[in-house]
């Protein structure tokens, strides 16, 4: 297990393929459903897959990627949090998900300050994104305390739905990619 951060209550690392169980617990919960969307992961072999193509190899071409959170009392994975490299957007966004029975907790906010952080001092960026459905109240609120500001909206590639767009930058340029 590559740790990348601890916290006061949390070890955050890289996936590994012994995660599956707990990714398709995760991908299948309703919140990450409503909100992120149905990835179509409905077996062990299914989140073995999910957690090569889009955790491992994110890590290995982009250096950094989603990251597992854990509890550091029992090393029991409870969520997901990091960056991601999308086509249509200029930065890298901010990303996040908590199993349900973990939620309202001040976990998220725990690891996003951290991995905030980690951004600047060990990645070097100096602009981090976040898109949002605008029905994702809690979402919202968590970037606001993590000095996120809404910047306007953008279509991502093959979607029918609008996201909205922040950005951590007090001024920044939109942040969405020009055609």
């Amino acid at each position: 297990m590559k740790v990348i951060l601890s916290t006061e209550r949390l070890v955050i690392s890289e996936a590994e393929l012994s995660d599956a169980t707990f990714i398709l617990e995760l991908l299948n919960s309703p919140k990450w459903i409503q909100f992120i969307g149905d990835k179509g992961i409905q077996t062990m072999e299914d989140a073995e897959n999910y957690i090569r193509k889009n955790l491992i190899n994110s890590y290995r071409a982009n250096g950094f990627g989603l990251y597992k959170l854990c509890f550091k009392e029992f090393m029991v994975p409870i969520g997901l949090c990091g960056f991601l490299k999308r086509d249509y957007l200029d930065h890298p966004d901010i990303g996040f998900a908590l199993l349900p029975n973990h939620e309202g907790k001040g976990l998220m906010l725990e690891a996003g300050k951290a991995l905030m952080e980690h951004a600047r001092s060990n990645l070097g960026f100096d602009e981090v994104l976040a898109i949002v459905l605008p029905s994702n109240g809690r979402s919202r609120q968590l970037l606001g305390k993590l000095g996120f500001q809404e910047m306007g909206k953008v279509m991502p590639i093959g979607s029918q739905e609008e996201l909205l767009l922040f950005s951590n930058k007090k001024s920044p340029s939109n942040g969405a990619a020009s055609s």
